[in-house]
């Protein structure tokens, strides 16, 4: 494993310190898939003085492309005009760029916007609009694009565009693996807001294998921030079709190409294009997708196509999530069609409290929430605590016993030292890459060791980001608790299940637990305040409960 250098906080520079040590790291792993635009960007990177580079990565590390010069004061640079000279002249930096109205908008204050547009406002009568106003009417007025210096002549500065942000983000994207993640890791983690667990891995492991891996990324990101921004479905569909008209090869980027197309889809529904959702979905996969797709074609009074169209998924469904839909889905359709109709399964019915308590005032959603809070002071005593642990207390214990499996150093899992989990942890092989290690860390709840390799693990490494664990509810009160309580026979039946689909199962988690350590025994309760409803992610949980002998109950709560 390579060593990260992280620059200490007290370099006034540090950021530009960080930034070379990642343009490092991603030249050692990544040289194969280096195109020339990035190896042209690294030799005029090198190339600057000091002061330039130190203003190009605060750039980068800013928002947008544009900025004005008087915005750019950085004690550490020095005179701005004098770094940026060598920025313009490696075509890093574009000086006195043309935009638009809407970015003109965005970059002057109100006041500014009133002195640049002051006769034209005043014959228009918008002298007294706000800012919002003009945001909105210039553009109508002002729809061509100018140079900063055009639009505002008199303009006490400068403004300069960031040629090279789309080569940064190609950069990043190879460091991270994700583009969720930016440059401020490195200053986080040196200001200890957050610690990461250490995994061995070498030069060979990386996110990306292909050059085109990259670019389908890129281009599935820049379509959901297009649909995030508004853009006409219709329109996105279209680019998809020309820069993915074949499904990645790789599966993990095969499905976020199906996200997508799952997210425009719904879109297109949102807006009535029925059509082009159907279309949308039949291209999103067979989980999510082809229950919305079954859906729509039932609104639609396609019954027959509907219903031939889930069938084959009765027996072998995608997901829990997808038998229970199905499970409401097809008797409806049956029934329209005049079929006979195929038997639900029945629902158990769990445990059922009712309880009328004073309104909480004031009704906040601190600590766990009014409603949560109100049942759990109620129904605890010093015998039996009561505490809030909504989607913690499971996820985190199995987090815990099974740390070594999620953390180990598995090709394509870990490859940057800022994460907080294995970048496949919720990819279809997840598990059965890790199989026996699973199998391994679940066999200490049988050979009943499990509570001391719990206890150490907790001791070692808490603090530590965790895709699992929530340090803060999980203090040492509630995991003593837990560990006195809980059985390992239940431990296992629900860490299996978590296993089974990480990703769906780690929600739907009852709100509250009641401990009896005295007696090692405990229920889990479900919290439901006046007109809320179990969602089907808790029925799941609840059913499961119900059939492995996990107490479990729901609590209807009424105000006096």
């Amino acid at each position: 494993m390579m060593p990260l250098p992280i620059a200490s906080l007290s370099d006034p520079r540090y950021y530009l310190a960080n930034f070379r040590a990642a343009l490092d790291w991603v030249t050692a792993r990544y040289d194969d898939l280096l195109g020339g635009e990035e190896r042209h960007f690294l030799a005029r990177f090198a190339a600057l003085p000091e002061a330039a580079q130190a203003l190009l990565v605060r750039l980068v590390m800013r928002r947008g492309e544009h900025f004005r010069t008087s915005r750019l004061d950085y004690a550490e640079i020095g005179d701005t005009d004098t770094a940026l000279a060598p920025l313009i002249a490696a075509g890093l930096v574009e000086a006195d760029p043309a935009l638009d109205i809407e970015e003109l908008c965005r970059q002057l204050r109100l006041a500014e916007l009133r002195q640049a547009f002051a006769e034209g406002l005043a014959e228009a009568g918008l002298s007294r609009a706000t800012k919002g106003e003009l945001t909105t009417r210039l553009p109508e007025l002002m729809p061509a694009p100018r140079r900063y210096s055009a639009w505002w002549p008199e303009a006490p500065d400068r403004l300069v565009r960031l040629t090279a942000m789309p080569t940064c983000e190609r950069l990043r994207l190879m460091f991270f693996g994700n583009l969720r993640q930016d440059w401020s890791e490195f200053v986080l983690t040196e200001l200890g807001h957050q610690r990461f667990e250490t995994v061995p891995f070498g030069a060979e492991s990386r996110a990306f294998r292909h050059r085109a891996e990259l670019d389908a990324y890129l281009a599935l990101h820049d379509l959901g921030e297009r649909l995030a921004a508004g853009e006409a479905v219709s329109d996105l569909v279209e680019a998809l079709s020309e820069s993915l008209s074949e499904p990645p090869q790789n599966p993990w980027l095969a499905a976020r190409r199906c996200r997508l197309a799952l997210r425009l889809g719904r879109e297109a529904e949102r807006q009535g294009d029925t059509a082009l959702a159907l279309g949308l979905y039949a291209q999103g996969g067979e989980d999510e997708a082809l229950v919305r797709r079954l859906r729509l074609l039932e609104r639609l009074g396609e019954h027959r196509v509907a219903l031939d169209l889930a069938r084959p998924f009765l027996d072998t469904p995608a997901s829990q999530a997808q038998r229970q839909a199905l499970a409401r889905l097809v008797p409806r359709l049956e029934k329209r069609l005049g079929l006979a109709v195929t038997p639900s399964p029945a629902e158990p019915a769990p445990e059922r409290l009712t309880l009328t308590l004073p309104l909480p005032l004031p009704l906040t959603q601190a600590a766990g929430g009014g409603v949560e809070r109100a049942v759990a002071e109620h129904l605890a005593t010093p015998e039996a605590p009561v505490r809030y642990v909504e989607n913690g207390l499971i996820t985190g214990l199995f987090g815990l016993l099974c740390w070594e499996a999620i953390y180990a150093p598995l090709p394509g899992a870990f490859f940057h030292p800022f994460q907080s989990g294995p970048a496949d942890l919720y990819r279809p092989d997840f598990v059965s890459r890790r199989r026996a290690r699973f199998d391994a860390c679940l066999a200490r709840l049988d050979s009943g060791d499990y509570r001391e390799a719990i206890r150490a693990t907790w001791a070692a490494k808490r603090g530590l980001a965790s895709p699992f664990v929530a340090w803060e509810l999980l203090d040492q009160e509630l995991l003593e608790l837990a560990l006195a309580s809980l059985p390992p026979a239940h431990l296992r039946a629900c860490f299996e299940r978590l296993l089974a689909d990480l990703k769906a199962n780690r929600a739907g988690l009852p709100d509250l637990i009641q401990c009896f350590p005295e007696r090692g025994d405990y229920r889990l309760i479900e919290v439901k305040g006046p007109g809320d409803r179990l969602q089907d992610n808790q029925r799941r949980w609840l059913a499961f409960f119900h059939d492995q002998g996990i107490p479990a109950a729901v609590c209807q709560v009424r105000w006096q």
